[in-house]
């Protein structure tokens, strides 16, 4: 009764990792993704690798369930209960444009339209007191027009109940007890930070996915339940940390990037155990391309994220994700040769599954060019087709006046090109030099790309964990329980009252250990962290920063001063300049929960049980600079310490990673492949 489990639904692949205490040793598998049942996808990858779930003592999944309903529009219709006079808040949205020279560009949709926001009477002052009492005629109303047109979710967002949620709490009871079985979304409980157009607007996501999530929740426990498992199921959060089902299930938008975090949380772990405490993440797999940034170990993260245009006030982790990876499709346009966002995904899946696919994709590319063992691919329990491959290459090829070859090294070049500036994106465009960076590659088809990735960046060492192509299911393994709380604070920082922000934070600090005790965390394994939203008077957005010492300073003057240089260092570190001569103000203050319930980390003195440096077998694989006789390693068995000069091509069950010529590797204590890139 102590086996410890993660899975990570790809788009793709379900992955699934298995660590057994007993015998210091992971397990992992991998199953084709159900897009029709995604738990069904979740038990098939389970059953590969453990008969008797009862054994199962923690169990964490990453679910897309909630994005892909959003991505999908396939949401439940959602009625908005707004303030009377301001019901178009959610319409009006932001004036300001992403792109003010884009002539092309379009307002985000919105996920409800303006027929299904009524307006409710009842209206709060900005401090949050009562100006005119709630309208129950107008909630009983809605009520009755939501049961009558079967409605199943409602979202309700009044003027400044960040403050003052007691009109909210009000109408929530009453929907509860008019239209009962109906999914109820209170902004103050979503998000409990000003801005209405962002808090309305999270509210009504949360609303728009909350029933999708709870089923999906609802149906894999009972799935999981019936196999004879007791544990605790836990869900991946969008903040980096993990929470139980149930909690998921009331506050469904935590989860909405719960998949792609799991790769940031393997990350920041990994950053520990190797003491290298800036690392870029990449995480290629079937259909995308995620990148995160771990700085002094650890994940970057922002207070809101935007969604196709939508705000998300919650805490995330930042990750850049385009579409782009092993199943992206090849194809003309405008008489030029693209790659991607569509996917061929695992069906039909890419020419060379043969599964009934015909179009070529990036799996096809590197399976002709020989970088993909057609016979090893998923540890042998798929045979890959390379002439299937080679027609749907040369098919291509002819409208574009290439032969395969040369189509093949495009495409990937192609895609390479695509996957760098997704990482310029969240480093040069931020101001931070890649090439102070360790590059951590993971997913299915991550290992092949990195070095080339790598030396595009001007980034000297490439890090290939173990298992890779089950990272980010790893990662979820190394996540604490977490839960976030926040208020709105806006003070003049020279004014500013630390005995009145410490009680606060004591407050919050209250409802954060009994949120963690209700989810199974003990006591004394919480902690704590205090921070502040920050900002110069005049600016219109903020900057987090992490209260010194965990908030405890020996006087008021010290604490404003430390916090002081903390803003100031954070201001510089992104943006370049900072003005220490400028007025400060705080906006919200911002609590973080972490629980500790256990981290199975790597650890050293790795061993292969039996240990080979010498190649599988060699034969000819091309690069960009020509075909070279290239040698293949079963990373299962090389011991710590061996070294394998390139070009050469190390097989695993899970991934395959190119070393290619000029380039050397390395395998350490730990058993991560540490790639030395050559120079461009």
């Amino acid at each position: 009764m102590n086996l410890r489990v993660a899975t990570d639904i790809g788009g793709t692949f379900t992955d699934v990792v298995v660590y057994d205490p007993n015998l210091e040793r992971y397990t992992t598998a991998k199953a084709p993704s159900r897009g029709d049942d995604l738990a069904a996808g979740v038990m098939d990858a389970l059953g590969l690798v453990i008969d008797d779930p009862s054994g199962i003592e923690s169990f964490v999944h990453g679910s897309t369930v909630g994005l892909n309903a959003f991505l999908q529009r396939r949401g439940e219709r959602v009625i908005l209960l707004a303030t009377k006079g301001a019901g178009d808040v959610y319409h009006i949205a932001r004036g300001n444009r992403m792109d003010m020279y884009d002539i092309r560009y379009r307002k985000p949709a919105p996920l409800i339209p303006r027929r299904d926001i009524i307006p409710i009477g009842g209206r709060l002052d900005y401090d949050g007191s009562e100006l005119i009492p709630l309208d129950r005629g107008d909630i009983r109303r809605a009520a009755h027009r939501i049961r009558s047109e079967g409605v199943r979710s409602a979202a309700v967002a009044f003027l400044f109940s960040y403050l003052n949620p007691d009109h909210e709490l009000a109408a929530a009871q009453a929907l509860a007890e008019l239209a009962p079985g109906v999914s109820i979304s209170v902004s103050h409980q979503v998000a409990a930070e000003w801005r209405e157009y962002e808090r309305t607007a999270s509210t009504v996501m949360d609303a728009y996915i909350a029933p999708s999530v709870s089923r999906y929740m609802a149906d894999l426990s009972t799935r999981l339940g019936s196999r004879g498992m007791s544990a605790p199921l836990r869900v991946m959060q969008s903040n980096g940390g993990v929470i139980s089902a149930r909690a998921a299930s009331e506050r469904p938008l935590q989860t909405l990037l719960s998949g792609p975090v799991g790769g940031a949380a393997g990350g920041a772990a990994l950053s520990e155990v190797l003491d290298r405490p800036n690392l870029i993440c990449i995480d290629l797999g079937g259909t995308s391309f995620d990148v995160s940034l771990i700085t002094d170990g650890q994940a970057d993260s922002s207070p809101s994220a935007l969604l196709e245009g939508l705000p998300v006030l919650m805490p995330v982790v930042d990750i850049h994700t385009i579409g782009a990876g092993g199943g992206s499709l090849a194809y003309l346009e405008a008489g030029g040769l693209r790659v991607g966002p569509e996917s061929a995904g695992a069906h039909p899946g890419p020419a060379c599954y043969r599964r009934g696919g015909t179009r070529p994709t990036v799996t096809d590319a590197n399976l002709f060019l020989g970088r993909v063992d057609p016979d090893y691919f998923l540890d042998g329990n798929l045979t890959l087709d390379t002439r299937a491959a080679e027609a749907a290459l040369q098919e291509l090829g002819a409208k574009l006046g290439l032969d395969a070859e040369e189509l093949a090294l495009g495409i990937v070049e192609v895609l390479n090109a695509k996957m760098s500036q997704a990482i310029r994106t969240l480093t040069v465009e931020r101001g931070i030099e890649p090439r102070e960076f360790s590059l951590v590659a993971f997913g299915g088809a991550g290992p092949m790309h990195a070095v080339a990735l790598a030396r595009e960046l001007g980034i000297s060492e490439v890090i290939v964990p173990p298992d890779p192509g089950s990272f980010s299911a790893w990662g979820m393994l190394q996540s604490a329980v977490r839960q976030d709380f926040s208020e709105a604070f806006f003070r003049d920082f020279d004014d500013l009252d630390t005995a009145d922000m410490q009680n606060r934070f004591t407050r919050l600090g209250g409802m954060a250990f009994s949120s963690l005790v209700g989810e199974g965390v003990d006591r004394d394994r919480i902690a704590l962290i205090q921070r502040l939203d920050m900002r110069y008077q005049g600016q219109e957005h903020t900057l987090t920063v992490t209260l010194p010492g965990g908030g405890v300073s020996p006087s008021r003057d010290d604490r404003l001063a430390a916090l002081r240089r903390r803003f100031e260092e954070t201001y510089r570190a992104r943006y370049g300049h900072s003005n220490p001569e400028a007025a400060l103000e705080t906006v919200n203050l911002r609590l973080t929960a972490l629980g500790d319930v256990g981290r199975p980390l790597l650890q050293a003195g790795y061993r292969p049980d039996r240990p080979s440096d010498r190649p599988r077998r060699t034969g000819p694989v091309l690069f960009a600079t020509g075909s070279y006789a290239t040698a293949r390693f079963d990373r299962a068995g090389l011991p710590p310490g061996c070294s394998i000069e390139g070009p050469a091509i190390v097989q695993e069950a899970t991934a395959t990673t190119v070393v290619p010529p000029e380039g050397s590797a390395a395998v350490d204590e730990y058993g991560c492949l540490i790639i030395e890139a050559p120079p461009v």
